[in-house]
């Protein structure tokens, strides 16, 4: 699943009339590297949640990827992070699903280590998150970490422990959804999960790019 809902406001005049997944970082589309590096390595089935400047996003698709495994999942009324990740499980019948953000710029480098991640995708039980150094880093990221790894167990990140961010990349599992409202932020889940324990984590190798903002795609 690749998340493509979202205004992109962090990008300002740029995404007045063009959705943050079109947008360009180094003269390459967003959601064009997203859905070549996906399908590159294996992937079979791609499902694009879609809500701002829907209909540019669709007919971008309708043009150049005709025949690939691609559905487009229009959310009239924007359901959040959480809320559009436990609706594409009505438009699936897989019970684990990979979550991309449209915005990491992935690279060749970024391959094997994917792969590997995603290796045994159907045995997570709950949810597991690719994570990254702040150091391989790249792009817009906040002065503090998100996460730390305890015996590859994600916990929330605290001053005295190493910077982790999370990479914009997970693999969940249907059940984590169950009993929760349509509309919700995909951090209600991950504090859950947390509390229990239940998210496993792994530190990608190579570096990430993180198109967050105005500045980071300007960016070299």
């Amino acid at each position: 699943m690749i998340l493509c809902a979202g205004f992109g406001s962090r990008m300002l005049n740029l995404t007045l009339r063009t959705p943050k997944p079109l947008l360009k970082y180094k003269n390459k589309i967003l959601l064009k590297n997203t859905i070549d590096f996906f399908s590159n390595i294996g992937c079979d089935e791609i499902l694009i949640n879609t809500h701002y400047l829907h209909n540019k996003i669709k007919k971008y698709l309708d043009k150049n990827y005709k025949k690939y495994p691609i559905q487009i999942v229009y959310e009239k009324k924007i359901l959040g992070t959480g809320g559009g990740v436990k609706n594409i499980f009505n438009h699936t019948k897989r019970k684990n699903i990979c979550v991309v953000n449209s915005d990491i710029f992935w690279t060749k480098k970024n391959k094997s280590h994917i792969k590997y991640f995603l290796g045994n995708y159907l045995d997570v039980s709950h949810c597991k998150m690719l994570l990254s150094k702040d150091i391989n880093f790249l792009g817009l990221k906040k002065e503090n970490g998100d996460f730390y790894l305890k015996r590859n167990v994600v916990k929330n990140w605290k001053s005295k422990n190493e910077k982790l961010y999370y990479s914009g990349l997970q693999i969940v599992s249907k059940n984590i959804f169950n009993n929760k409202k349509k509309i919700f932020p995909m951090n209600e889940i991950w504090t859950t999960l947390i509390k229990k324990n239940q998210i496993k984590g792994y530190v990608i190798p190579s570096k990430i790019r993180h198109i967050g903002d105005k500045k980071s795609i300007l960016e070299n």
